[in-house]
């Protein structure tokens, strides 16, 4: 069954230390990239996040966001990192001797820069919140992998009507291929009996003219390579694997061969026919790249 590149999941781990809130964004894109914004006390387990969305979504552009909500946050007091303190100070006391400026560094000064003064959350450790951490995560993946797979079964209704429709005007083309020939020879025989005015016709050169046509016009090859490709198509829309890039590779070869039977025709309604192929499998392409 497809799934489809977009999606939304959102998780949560609660413990007696607090809860990790997990949400989890993705939209299309060519390979997978995962992308993790936490708080800093847990960036140590970045890698253990990505890894273990990256295990279940394939593709996509997938951007996770955690916050942790420690339990009674607010009666927690702040810690305070007295060497970074320290080295504030004696660093402000040296250039203010530098500046040839009087006077204490005030307390306020030193307290107000970045690490001196930090919250209780920053004593978590690793190993302590690991297990409830993956916990959310892996809540926010099932979360959006059912909503991935939602808009998965849409766009597979959806590429099997528009399948089944290339396939119905192909099939036109297949028929309407052999009646080309025939008109194209009554149409040459006519002209040429115009012009020669009553002299004998020579048969054999107005066959050999209509055999070059018929090798020219011929899209033979082409039709039986896009019927195998209508095949590969349908079989990958049921892979329970990942299958956009194949399905995107696909799409590539059904235009080429499409593209090829319009350059040799010379026929008006199989040019029409070939117009509407075009813009359908173009609508198709469009589909194909939301697939993982």
């Amino acid at each position: 069954m497809l799934k489809s590149m977009t999606g939304y999941g959102k998780g949560e781990a609660t413990a007696e230390q607090g809860t990790f809130t997990v949400e989890i964004r993705s939209v299309n894109h060519r390979y997978g990239e995962v992308s993790v914004r936490m708080p800093r006390g847990f960036m140590a387990l970045e890698n253990e996040v990505k890894r273990a969305v990256s295990a279940q979504l394939k593709r996509g552009k997938i951007d996770v966001s955690v916050q942790w909500e420690e339990a009674l946050a607010g009666e927690s007091l702040p810690r305070i990192d007295t060497a970074l303190a320290r080295a504030y100070f004696t660093t402000f006391n040296h250039l203010a001797g530098e500046l040839g400026l009087l006077g204490q560094v005030p307390l306020s000064l030193v307290i107000a820069q970045k690490g001196v003064l930090r919250e209780g959350s920053t004593t978590l450790t690793e190993d302590d919140y690991r297990d409830q951490l993956l916990s959310a995560v892996q809540a926010a993946v099932t979360t959006m992998g059912a909503m991935r797979t939602r808009e998965g079964e849409a766009l597979t209704a959806d590429l099997a009507a528009r399948r089944a429709q290339v396939a119905e005007w192909t099939a036109q083309i297949r028929k309407r291929t052999p009646a080309v020939v025939i008109e194209y020879r009554q149409k040459l025989k006519a002209r040429l009996e115009q012009l020669l005015e009553g002299t004998e016709m020579d048969e054999a050169r107005l066959a050999q003219e209509v055999a070059l046509m018929a090798d020219r016009c011929d899209v033979t090859e082409e039709l039986v390579r896009l019927a195998s490709h209508f095949t590969q198509f349908d079989e990958a829309l049921r892979l329970p694997e990942p299958v956009g890039r194949k399905l995107d590779f696909l799409m590539q070869e059904m235009n080429r061969e499409v593209n090829t039977i319009g350059s040799k025709s010379s026929d008006a309604e199989i040019t029409s026919l070939v117009i509407r192929i075009k813009a359908e499998m173009e609508k198709m392409r469009e589909q194909v790249q939301n697939i993982e």
